[in-house]
C-alpha cells in the first residue's frame, strides 16, 4: 500500500517481516578517520563522560570523531596529531584513504559477513566528519569534492545483495562538522551543535539521493534531524512507498524550540551544569545509550546495552567489538570483548525482542578488517551455523531467563509451538537442572537432535542427555510442550 506523510499512516505500518527475523548485522565504520586511526583508551564513552565532562566529546574512544578532537588543545588526539602529522588538516586524509581503496575487495568483505551469519550491512556512508563514500551530485556549499570518487556505497552494496543479504545505510543526519565546525567538549556543545542554515536542505537532498540511488533496506539516521517534522514525514512515506519492506531506526529527533535554545551560549552553560550535577549523582545513568523516544520508528536503536527485560517495541543493539567503532591502531586483542561474551550478549538480546548490529571498524591504508575483527565474526559463523534455527526467525517467549544449579543463565526463543533454552556458558556432562522452571513436555538437543529427557524434581527441571554436553560454548535444547 501507499503511505501518507502523516504519523496516522506511517504508524499503521507493520514491521517487516525480515527485519525481526534477521536477528542479526554487521555496522561498517569506515572512512577518512581510519587512516589516523586514534583515540585515547579511557574506557568506554560513559567513562569519558563521567572523567572528562568539560572536554569529554573530545575524549571519547571513537575514532571517528578524530576530526573534533584535534581541535581541542591538550587532548591526547591533540598530541597525537601534532607528533604524527605536524597539525596538518584533517582533509589531507582523504587522499591516503582513496589511495587504500586500491586493495579493497567488497565481494570479500560480503562473504565474510554471510559467513559469520549476518543477514543485513549497514555502511557508514557520511559520519559526523562530512565525508561521503559515494560520489554525490549535492553541491557541498562549503567544502567541494569532499567525497569518494569511487562508489564505494555502491559497490559494496551490490556486493552483499550478490550473497543474499539485505543493505541498509547510515548517514549522520544531526552532525556534520564541514558545516559546523567549532570545537565540541561538553555534552551541550554536542546536542547545540545540528547545523541550520543550508545544512537542512543538504541533508535532505543528500538522504533522497541515497534512497533514490541504492534503494536500502535499512535507513539508519544518527543523533537527530536538522528540520522540523513536517519536512521529515514526507521523507519517511517516500522512502517507504520506493522501499516497500525497508526499515528506519529511531535517531530521527527533529528540529524544535530546543534545538534553537541550545544554540545558545546560555542555553549550553544551564544545560551542563544540570547535567554535570546529575551525573555527580546517578554516575551509573551513562553506561550506554538509548535514544529518546521520536513520533515514528521501525525500531529502537541503545548502545552499547542490555535490556533486563522482554520489549514490546522492536530494538536493535548497536556495538563495537572494543570502545570504539572506527578502527583504533591501539586496540590489541585483548581490548576486544572475548566471542563468548560478545555471542552472549546478542544471545540474550534475540531473547528480549532485539537484533544485533555488530561493528567492523577496517584499516584505512589498506582497506582491510583487522584479524582480531575477523576472528569474532568466524566464531559467530561457527555458532549460528550449528545453532541458527534457535535464533533466526525466533520471537520472545513468555520468560526470557533462568538459571542453571550451577549458576550459569539460559535464554529462551520462541518459534511456532518449540521453545529454545540456550545456555550461556559451557555445561558438561549427562544432566542440566534448570532452577524454578516447570515444563512439562519433550526435548531434543539442537545440534545433533538427540533426545532430552525431562522430570520436575520440586521446583527444578531436569534435562538428562543421552550423549552427554561436551563443554561447547552456548548449547540449546529444544523443547515442546505437551498438547
Amino acid at each position: 500500500m501507499a503511505y501518507a506523510p502523516d504519523l496516522q499512516s506511517l504508524n499503521s505500518r507493520p514491521l517487516p517481516e525480515w527485519y525481526d527475523a534477521a536477528k542479526f548485522g554487521i555496522f561498517i565504520h569506515w572512512g577518512v578517520f581510519s587512516i589516523p586511526a586514534f583515540a585515547p583508551q579511557l574506557g568506554s564513552i560513559s567513562d569519558a563522560f563521567k572523567l572528562e565532562y568539560d572536554r569529554a566529546v573530545a575524549m571519547v574512544p571513537y575514532t571517528e570523531w578524530y576530526a573534533n578532537a584535534i581541535k581541542v588543545p591538550g587532548t591526547p588526539s591533540a598530541k597525537f596529531h601534532e607528533e604524527h602529522y605536524g597539525n596538518a588538516p584533517y582533509e589531507n586524509f582523504k587522499e591516503p584513504f582513496l589511495e587504500g581503496l586500491k586493495q579493497w575487495d567488497p565481494a570479500q568483505w560480503a562473504e565474510a559477513f554471510r559467513d559469520a551469519g549476518a543477514r543485513y550491512v549497514v555502511l557508514v556512508t557520511k559520519h559526523h566528519d562530512g565525508f561521503c563514500l559515494w560520489p554525490s551530485e549535492v553541491p557541498h556549499p562549503h567544502r567541494q569534492g569532499w567525497d569518494s570518487s569511487r562508489d564505494i556505497v555502491g559497490e559494496l552494496a551490490a556486493a552483499v545483495r550478490a550473497v543474499g543479504m539485505r543493505f541498509g545505510v547510515y548517514y549522520s543526519g544531526g552532525i556534520d562538522w564541514t558545516f559546523n565546525p567549532e570545537p565540541l567538549r561538553t555534552i551541550a556543545d554536542f546536542i547545540g551543535s545540528v547545523p541550520g542554515g543550508d545544512y537542512p536542505r543538504y541533508a535532505m537532498a543528500q538522504t533522497r539521493e541515497l534512497i533514490e540511488r541504492y534503494e536500502p533496506s535499512v535507513l539508519w539516521n544518527d543523533i537527530s534531524w536538522p528540520t522540523g517534522l513536517d519536512e521529515l514525514l514526507p521523507l519517511f512515506a517516500d522512502y517507504y512507498n520506493a522501499v516497500p519492506d525497508g526499515v528506519v531506526n529511531d535517531r530521527w529527533p527533529h528540529a524544535n524550540w530546543g534545538t534553537k535554545v541550545m544554540r545558545t551560549k546560555t542555553g549550553r552553560r544551564i544545560f551542563d551544569l544540570i547535567a554535570k550535577r546529575y551525573i555527580r549523582r546517578n554516575p551509573d545513568a551513562l553506561d550506554g545509550m538509548i535514544p529518546p523516544v521520536v513520533p515514528h520508528s521501525d525500531f529502537r536503536t541503545p548502545e552499547y546495552v542490555r535490556f533486563s527485560s522482554i520489549q514490546s517495541k522492536k530494538w536493535e543493539a548497536t556495538r563495537g567489538m572494543s570502545y570504539s567503532f572506527g578502527y583504533n591502531r591501539l586496540d590489541r586483542d585483548a581490548d576486544y570483548l572475548p566471542s563468548e561474551t560478545l555471542l552472549s550478549d546478542f544471545i540474550d538480546g534475540v531473547s528480549k525482542g532485539g537484533n544485533l548490529l555488530l561493528n567492523v571498524g577496517p584499516r584505512g591504508e589498506d582497506a582491510q578488517i583487522p584479524q582480531e575483527q575477523l576472528s569474532r565474526l568466524r566464531d559467530f559463523g561457527n555458532w549460528l551455523r550449528r545453532n541458527g534455527e534457535a535464533i533466526y526467525g525466533t520471537r520472545p517467549w513468555s520468560q526470557a531467563e533462568a538459571e542453571t544449579a550451577d549458576g550459569l543463565s539460559i535464554r529462551f526463543t520462541a518459534k511456532g509451538s518449540e521453545i529454545n533454552a540456550i545456555v550461556l556458558g559451557r555445561p558438561a556432562g549427562e544432566e542440566l537442572r534448570i532452577r524454578n522452571f516447570n515444563f512439562a513436555g519433550r526435548a531434543r538437543r539442537l545440534e545433533d537432535g538427540s533426545p532430552v529427557s525431562l522430570h520436575q524434581e520440586g521446583d527444578d527441571l531436569v534435562l538428562g542427555f543421552t550423549t552427554p554436553l561436551a563443554s561447547d560454548f552456548a548449547p540449546v535444547v529444544v523443547m515442546t510442550p505437551e498438547a
